[in-house]
């Protein structure tokens, strides 16, 4: 009997052996079959990202030609160059003073018009889709439609003001008023998306968690609070990432409204970064400020998840 198991144990492990391998070969074909459908992908990926994320790094090590040929090596000195250059730290600031001037405020409008949407009454899709609209508005005829709005003689908001006494707004001619003029319009370039985003939230938050804390007696402000809230905060903190990398990238309705005027004051990091390129020919030191654009929206996105996550509630 000792014998018969002594025979039996090596085609048992034969077997396992045979298992194992059909096993891996099995795993390589499902890898390779994934690897074969994300080609594509990759290969979008490599082109569009990658690569110029690569090339501009090696750009910002050189100065260059005006064809974009490196020509002079110069290490880390285009960046030293740029940490005294007023101008480049203006355009820093700039950027940072739009963030702070359009994601708050788009993050109120959009939740507050999401709430409004999210009522069951009739004809309800009319203002959804309403909402919605600007989202199929590209950002170069929305600066169009601002800029009409904005002029200081002919404008749409400068008459309205008019008809209630007071005195018309240089909108885009006045340092204090332009960056607020641009705020207005990234605002409503953007509020399409983060609607519809926030209402996809909200109708995805538990009908039965508003009816068990109304019998409770909870309503109004006291649901929103400890219901909406709390549970729409994964896709508020997505919203507010992605609104902020927005606007650091700002440009279209910069270059259209203002390009970088008055006085500097929406001179922005993307438009210092245009004009240091295609009008100066400077890619080397464009590329400098690419990647500190870079380094500074990565900064900020880890900044978010460190102080905005930990309010974040997943269920």
């Amino acid at each position: 009997m000792q014998a018969t198991q002594s025979q039996a144990s090596p085609l048992s492990l034969m077997d396992a052996r045979t298992r194992a391998q059909r096993r891996r070969l099995r795993e390589i074909r499902q890898f390779l079959l994934a690897l074969l459908f994300l080609i594509p992908s990759l290969i979008v990926f490599v082109v569009f990202v990658f690569y110029p994320v690569a090339k501009s790094i090696y750009l910002s090590a050189y100065l260059t030609d005006p064809l974009g040929r490196p020509s002079v090596f110069v290490g880390t000195e285009l960046y030293t160059e740029l940490l005294k250059d007023k101008y480049f730290l203006n355009s820093v600031w700039v950027s940072f003073k739009l963030a702070l001037l359009v994601v708050p405020a788009l993050l109120v409008v959009a939740l507050g018009l999401a709430v409004l949407a999210n009522r069951q009454l009739r004809g309800i899709g009319v203002f959804r889709l309403i909402f919605a609209s600007t989202i199929s508005i590209s950002t170069a005829i929305a600066s169009t439609i601002f800029l009409l709005m904005f002029s200081a003689q002919t404008g749409t908001l400068n008459y309205l003001l008019g008809l209630v006494g007071i005195k018309a707004v240089p909108w885009l001619l006045d340092p204090g008023s332009a960056p607020a003029a641009v705020a207005i319009t990234t605002i409503w370039s953007s509020i399409g998306f983060n609607f519809i985003v926030l209402l996809s939230g909200m109708q995805g938050i538990p009908e039965e968690l508003y009816e068990s804390a109304a019998l409770d007696g909870a309503h109004g402000w006291t649901l929103f609070r400890h219901i909406t809230i709390p549970l729409l905060s994964p896709t508020l903190f997505f919203v507010s990432v992605v609104s902020t990398l927005g606007v650091l990238q700002a440009f279209t309705q910069i270059y259209i409204l203002t390009k970088g005027g008055p006085s500097d004051s929406t001179y922005s990091l993307v438009y210092s970064i245009y004009e240091e390129a295609f009008l100066r020919f400077q890619f080397g030191s464009a590329s400098a400020q690419a990647m500190v654009l870079f380094v500074v929206m990565l900064a900020l996105t880890v900044l978010q998840f460190q102080v905005l996550e930990r309010r974040v509630h997943y269920e």
